[in-house]
């Protein structure tokens, strides 16, 4: 074969099989960028799809407990008079001063009524709050007056009228009390400012709010 017939022949060549598998590779590379891409969004909404079903799951959960503490609250409460109305029964007639006894008897029923309907108040997660030396509390307390000179640190209850009542750790009724009041200032002569160091460190307690009963 001649030069000529070689020279001839050289644009009948197949194509470049490199270059052609290079285009096929990065073909590939696309699709499976794109694929992977896909993947991780089907992913985040799937685990999106999974925390939004558990928080649905959780929150019915705590829906139907606190359904299942607190559905009696209404019921709960107006139980409440009953027991007010066992207690000034029992009040309104110390034991001490029943003369016969039919009185005796009487009292002796009441009083067992009232055990049992506190019982049942304890079975249910309803309990009796009676605050009587305890620190006020504007959270479970409802303060109805002040006394002074009692002896007692200021905002100390010192006297209970109508006792409160919980319900699991929700408060179903406040307690009615009356609150010691700070003493007033004692003098100091000529009015000056006092020497002792602690005055200023000394703070009155912040103005009780007193709620009228109607």
């Amino acid at each position: 074969m001649t030069s000529d017939d070689r020279s001839n022949g050289a644009g009948d060549l197949p194509p470049d099989e490199g270059s052609e598998a290079q285009t096929a590779s990065a073909s590939l590379e696309e699709q499976l960028a794109q694929a992977r891409a896909e993947a991780a969004e089907f992913k985040d909404r799937l685990l999106r799809a999974l925390a939004e079903t558990e928080n649905v799951r959780r929150r019915a959960e705590r829906e139907r407990s606190d359904a299942t503490k607190y559905g009696v609250t209404q019921f709960a409460r107006d139980l409440l008079d009953v027991a007010d109305n066992l207690r000034r029964a029992l009040e309104s007639m110390p034991e001490s001063q029943a003369r016969d006894d039919v009185t005796r008897n009487l009292l002796a029923g009441v009083a067992a009524t009232e055990r049992a309907l506190l019982a049942a108040f304890e079975r249910h997660g309803i309990k009796r709050m009676d605050p009587k030396g305890e620190r006020f509390d504007h959270n479970f307390h409802q303060a109805i007056f002040e006394a002074e000179n009692t002896g007692k640190p200021p905002g100390t209850v010192v006297e209970v009228l109508q006792p409160g009542y919980l319900l699991h750790d929700r408060l179903l009724r406040p307690a009615m009390v009356g609150v010691a009041k700070g003493e007033p200032k004692s003098d100091r002569g000529d009015g000056g400012p006092s020497d002792s160091p602690d005055d200023g460190d000394r703070r009155d307690p912040p103005p009780l709010r007193i709620d009228t009963v109607v």
